[in-house]
């Protein structure tokens, strides 16, 4: 089985064997993006890090689609992202990244492999951290 409901202590175990636990979807509950629940869920685990897929290759100092002079970013700081207005995530998930301490991970999910890549430690992608 590859997918399973998520029930807290059952994703502790996984992480406990050393699997890899992916969260996706949302909370069932209005006003929370995919963005908020899976880190609200990554806080509640311990998680080291999320993982933002999305449409493009990191964080870039400009929106990249509408930008062919857009510059990405390997890595950047929580302030920094905010100081320059960039659009990572959702305000209220980032901001949740931002005081728990929680790095995340912005990478093309349209790339393939780019999860394998990022899993062996390849540079792909933008951190964000402090």
């Amino acid at each position: 089985q590859i997918a399973e409901p998520y029930i807290r202590r059952r994703a502790l175990r996984h992480l406990e064997k050393n699997r890899m636990v992916i969260v996706a979807g949302g909370t069932g509950n209005p006003y929370f993006t995919t963005d908020t629940a899976a880190v609200l869920r990554a806080t509640e685990l311990g998680a080291e890090a999320v993982v933002k897929a999305t449409k493009v290759d990191g964080v870039f100092d400009k929106d990249p689609m509408k930008h062919a002079d857009a510059v990405k970013f390997d890595t950047i700081s929580f302030q920094e992202v905010l100081d320059r207005k960039l659009r990572v995530m959702d305000l209220t998930a980032f901001t949740l990244c931002k005081e728990n301490n929680l790095p995340i991970r912005v990478l093309n999910m349209y790339e393939s492999g780019s999860m394998v890549k990022m899993l062996k430690g390849e540079k792909i992608g933008t951190l964000v951290m402090e």
